[in-house]
Order: C-alpha cells, then structure tokens, then sequence
C-alpha cells in the first residue's frame, strides 16, 4: 500500500504541472490576437478597398490587367467582409489579466464570440449578394447561405437566451419591449400570475 502512495502523489503532481492551454501567458494571448486581427485587417481592407493593389503585385509585368473580373471582385468583397469579422472577434475577445479574488462568484453561461461579429457579417454579405447580378447564381448561393447565417444568428442573439425570462411570472421579456412593444401579452401573463397566486393563498 505504501509503495504504490508515492507514485499517486508524482502522477498528480506532474499532471498539474503539465502545460494546458487555460495556462497560457495573457500577455502572449493578447499579443498574438493582436497581431492576427492586425494581419486580417490588413488583408480585409486589401480585398475590400484596394482589390487592384492585389492584382498589380500577382499579375505578371508582361500580361499586366487593369481591372478585376465580376468574379474576382465579388469574391474579393465577401472574403474581405468575412476577414474583417474573424479580425474584430479576435479584437474584442482578448484576454484580461486574471483578477486575485473575484468578488462576486457568478454562473457563466456558455458563449460564442464569433456570435455577433459573423452575424453582422452574414447580413451584410446577404444584403449584397442580393444586390449583385453580375456572378450568376453564385450571388444567389452566396446569398442563401449568409441568409441563414445571418438569420440564425440574430435569433440567437435576441431570443435564445433565459435572461430576459420573468422569474415570477414567466413572461417573455423580448415580445414586451422594442421593437415588438407587444405588452398586452405580458401584462395578460402577469395578471394571470397573480390570480394563480391569490387563489393558491385562498386555498391554503
């Protein structure tokens, strides 16, 4: 029984002394988030403001081109538009350093920070793809799938979520404000809530 304690005891120490990815320095995270959004950026604005910078520097002296295809720029476009939305979740997702004692211990949920820059991107990409006839159906096919990207994901962020669920009542707290201002319903729930009360009072 002895003999087998030491082992227990190194085992546990060298898995807390392997390296994981949650010990990573936060000063090097936030480098290297940094300098990848400062890199996509560069290459977002490349795509989306200067598509012709990218064909002076691979086209050939000898076959030089002075404008891009219909293809070439809308593919440039949303590629760029797509980039610029990877380059700002990395942004806004960098890493703080760790607090010595938090003060208050609170529930965390489980998030997505492509969640909200993707959709936006999404939505964007759909609105011009629309809005594009030059490409054929490739438009289209564009257009669908960041539809449903787009879409989806402003569901998410509206509706897919328990913290604007009434605890007492019950009542959905996204119908009753902007931009549905439907608070007949909520105010039905609430007066129902409190006829359940009182006649669960009544009964005790």
């Amino acid at each position: 029984m002895s003999d087998h304690q030491p082992s227990q005891f190194s085992q546990s120490a060298q898995m807390q002394n392997a390296p994981t990815r949650s010990n990573l320095p936060t000063e090097t995270l936030a480098a290297w988030s940094w300098a990848s959004a400062a890199l996509l950026l560069t290459l977002a604005a490349c795509l989306t403001l200067s598509p012709r910078f990218l064909l002076f520097i691979s086209e050939p002296a000898s076959g030089y081109r002075s404008s891009l295809t219909a293809l070439e720029s809308f593919l440039a476009l949303h590629f760029g538009i797509w980039l610029f939305a990877i380059a700002l979740a990395l942004v806004f997702n960098i890493p703080s350093p760790p607090q010595p004692m938090p003060l208050v211990q609170s529930s965390t949920q489980p998030y997505q920070p492509l969640l909200g820059p993707l959709t936006f991107a999404a939505s964007l990409s759909a609105f011009l793809a629309w809005n594009t006839t030059s490409v054929g159906p490739l438009a289209l096919i564009m257009f669908i799938g960041s539809l449903i990207i787009g879409i989806w994901g402003l569901w998410a962020i509206m509706f897919a979520g328990t913290s604007f669920m009434s605890k007492t009542t019950g009542a959905d707290k996204h119908t009753s404000g902007f931009i549905f201002g439907n608070t007949s319903a909520a105010s039905n729930i609430k007066k129902r809530w409190r006829s359940d009360r009182g006649s669960r009072q009544d009964n005790q």
